[in-house]
């Protein structure tokens, strides 16, 4: 039996995250689910969330701004 192969996510810094100052989250669509992290310690590791967690976390983040 074959192994899949193991493919590197796409890390997609936020547009909101202004550069290189500040908070900076990173995403990456992981088949079906997002990945999370700290663009600035990626070496920490990530959330892995569903997309339907990662749209609630969005909601819930506009709505506090």
């Amino acid at each position: 039996m074959s192994r899949p192969e193991l493919i590197q996510p796409t890390w997609r810094k936020s547009s909101h995250s202004g550069g290189n100052e500040g908070n900076c989250v990173e995403i990456a669509i992981l088949n079906d689910h997002v990945g999370v992290r700290d663009s600035k310690a990626p070496e920490t590791g990530h959330l892995n969330l569903t997309r339907q967690h990662f749209a609630a976390l969005l909601t819930h983040l506009r709505a506090q701004a």
